[in-house]
């Protein structure tokens, strides 16, 4: 009996893998302008890319290939960043870092999305993912749009005045405004890259909520209107 109690308690703990990964990465949106500008903070920012690389491992157990690969892009992004928190002369690490750190991303967005999509029975666990894979693209694209600063200096311009060196918090707010198409507030591309990079996120932010509304209407059977 207790080995069975400990079965189905390790079998609850899995049904529901994507709430732990959802509440993880809001929990590191809501950090983030709090914690940048600090060491510690940037260690607590850390811990928690630690807490989102064990979920996502969670997240993507049901494939082996995916949990290995994505515990190797997760545990890459983070040695990189913490060798470039300690070598700071060293801005290649931290460019490698977003580079592991995009792919982990990535890959972890596109398991997501063909679980939530497929034709199993859609579960509370499911929308969750959905609602994961939501904020890991406006996370993608905040890596995204720190490459591009990395290589073009001034490609996003606040409040006139050009970014040359990427906050964090600004990359992920700028994300977000663009993934939900509320529109540029303060922050715009003057960079033809950067401008590019709007465009498909853009377009992947409404073929997301149209995606994502067509499973949830085809889950439920027509009405027998005799």
């Amino acid at each position: 009996m207790p080995l069975e109690r400990a079965r189905q308690k390790v079998v609850s703990v899995f049904a529901y893998r994507c709430v732990y990964l959802f509440a993880a990465l809001l929990l590191l949106i809501v950090m983030v302008p709090f914690f940048e500008e600090s060491e510690r903070g940037r260690i607590a920012l850390n811990a928690v890319n630690i807490v989102i690389l064990f979920a996502a491992a969670v997240a993507v157990s049901h494939s082996r290939v995916c949990f290995a690969l994505s515990v190797a892009l997760g545990a890459s992004c983070l040695a990189f960043q913490i060798a470039s928190f300690m070598l700071e002369a060293q801005p290649q690490l931290l460019l490698l870092s977003r580079a592991f750190g995009a792919a982990f991303y990535f890959l972890t967005v596109s398991y997501l999305l063909t679980y939530v999509l497929g034709r199993e029975v859609l579960t509370v666990d499911k929308l969750y993912g959905s609602a994961s894979a939501f904020l890991m693209l406006g996370i993608l694209w905040a890596y995204f749009y720190a490459f591009v600063l990395s290589f073009y200096p001034g490609a996003l311009t606040s409040g006139g005045a050009p970014i040359n060196v990427p906050r964090i918090s600004e990359m992920l707010y700028f994300s977000f405004t663009v993934l939900s198409s509320t529109g540029f507030g303060d922050i715009t591309p003057v960079h033809p890259v950067a401008r590019m990079l709007c465009v498909l996120e853009q377009v992947t932010g409404v073929l997301f909520i149209a995606i994502l509304i067509a499973r949830l209407a085809g889950t439920y059977p027509p009405v027998d209107r005799r």
